[in-house]
């Protein structure tokens, strides 16, 4: 397996930093409305996971922003795996809060 052009690697980190940070704040508005609208049940879990995403994706800019800033290779690489997984993870809880939304509501 060949290593990836650090250019690219760097780029890459680059759109995910700036992707995670902006849905950090978006999750985080998300738990806001939840608490100013009311706490029924449903409201108590999306917000839970919501809470819960917001923290993935703020621990994802922390992995970044070390790989962005180290200069070992396969360190930055495997930081990148890492800032990835954290990513997925906590989109996944996104989209999970919306799908819990969408049940609430309907």
């Amino acid at each position: 397996m060949q290593p990836r052009n650090t250019n690219w690697l760097r780029e890459e980190l680059l759109q995910l930093l700036s992707l995670a940070g902006t849905l950090a704040g978006l999750c985080i508005t998300g738990v806001t409305l939840f608490h100013t609208t009311g706490r029924a049940a449903i409201a108590t879990v999306a917000d839970d996971v919501l809470a819960v995403s917001a923290l993935l994706f703020l621990l994802c800019t922390y992995t970044i922003f070390i790989a962005l800033r180290t200069r070992n290779e396969k360190m930055a690489v495997f930081l990148e795996k890492v800032a990835d997984t954290l990513f997925l993870l906590a989109l996944t809880g996104m989209v999970l809060c919306g799908f819990v939304m969408v049940y609430a509501v309907w």
